[in-house]
């Protein structure tokens, strides 16, 4: 019985692995031994060991320097790997036991750029936690939907939650949105505030929902609306610059454009509302992570993130 157990006991471990590391990026048995507060021959031991127990060559001895040999060279750039894993699990396990968790799921709206969050990221990398962060993106509904079904910790949404509950949330700014076309656009030649039949003559530019099981969100959409489905909101204003259609966009967006004349404000009959954010996460939640996030977060986010637009003054 104690044969077998033996047999599998594996030969590599951790600390074999990084003896073998320290030799190959210090040259030498020698130098290994000094980085790692060994004495040489402790050092030459293990690997003679090691070598014997794998059945295989690890180095090529030339003096007293030393190379890989394609055998040490594999099991090293593998090695290498779990080093680094077994590290960070050691370090993760260390944080988690004070209450943070082993990853945070951050889900922002689509109109929202990822980078206009660096700063927050950066500051939590500062902490040292432990915990790993995951950002996603989803337009409209679907950072909703994301919360709900536990693919999101945190998320900053667009719009009224879905029914139900089972979330907390804290608003964090609104947007104003106006009617827009490019200068050239025949509703410009309307003379008048629009109606609805204006506007089922033409395209309009939408955002698509990703919304996988919720239902889509539509916002001025009328039945058999001939439409153009962009996936984010820098998308849609470009084709509406570009001519193709009509839209709301927000106005603090498209400030330049309205400025320059690439872009014209026109009235409409129904007018779109204000649009909420939202600050949101699971009700009970209480990892420290999504706490600090959660504080972190709870400011004016809109429009203070948005893009703006880079167009030439």
């Amino acid at each position: 019985m104690d044969r077998r157990k033996e047999r599998c006991v594996l030969k590599l471990s951790l600390e074999a692995i990084e003896t073998v590391d320290a030799i190959d990026r210090h040259g030498s048995f020698a130098a290994a031994a000094a980085r790692l507060n060994k004495v040489p021959s402790t050092i030459s031991y293990a690997v003679g060991k090691l070598e014997e127990q794998l059945g295989m060559q690890l180095f090529e001895r030339k003096g007293p320097r030393v190379t890989l040999t394609a055998a040490g060279g594999e099991m090293l750039r593998e090695g290498r790997w779990l080093l680094e894993a077994a590290s960070e699990l050691e370090s993760r396990m260390r944080q988690i036991a004070t209450g943070f968790e082993s990853e945070l799921r951050l889900v922002h709206d689509s109109l929202i750029p990822t980078q206009a969050l660096i700063d927050d990221v950066r500051a939590f990398e500062a902490l040292r936690c432990g915990t790993r962060l995951r950002i996603g993106c989803e337009a409209l509904t679907g950072s909703w939907e994301a919360l709900r079904e536990a693919r999101a910790d945190v998320v900053i949404a667009a719009g009224e939650g879905p029914a139900g509950g089972g979330y907390q949330a804290v608003q964090v700014g609104s947007l104003d949105f106006v009617f827009c076309v490019a200068p050239g656009h025949a509703l410009t030649r309307v003379g008048r505030p629009l109606q609805r039949g204006d506007l089922l003559e033409h395209n309009a530019i939408v955002v698509g929902d990703s919304a996988r099981s919720l239902s889509d969100r539509t916002v001025g959409l009328m039945a058999g609306q001939p439409r153009i489905a962009v996936p984010s909101m820098t998308a849609k204003i470009a084709c509406q610059v570009a001519g193709l259609g009509h839209g709301f966009l927000p106005r603090a967006c498209i400030e330049r454009e309205l400025a320059h004349g690439t872009l014209v404000a026109l009235q409409i009959e129904e007018p779109r509302a204000p649009e909420a954010f939202w600050l949101a996460w699971k009700t009970g939640a209480k990892g420290q992570a999504l706490q600090w996030w959660v504080k972190r977060l709870s400011r004016p986010l809109v429009p203070a993130l948005l893009p703006r637009s880079t167009s030439a003054p």
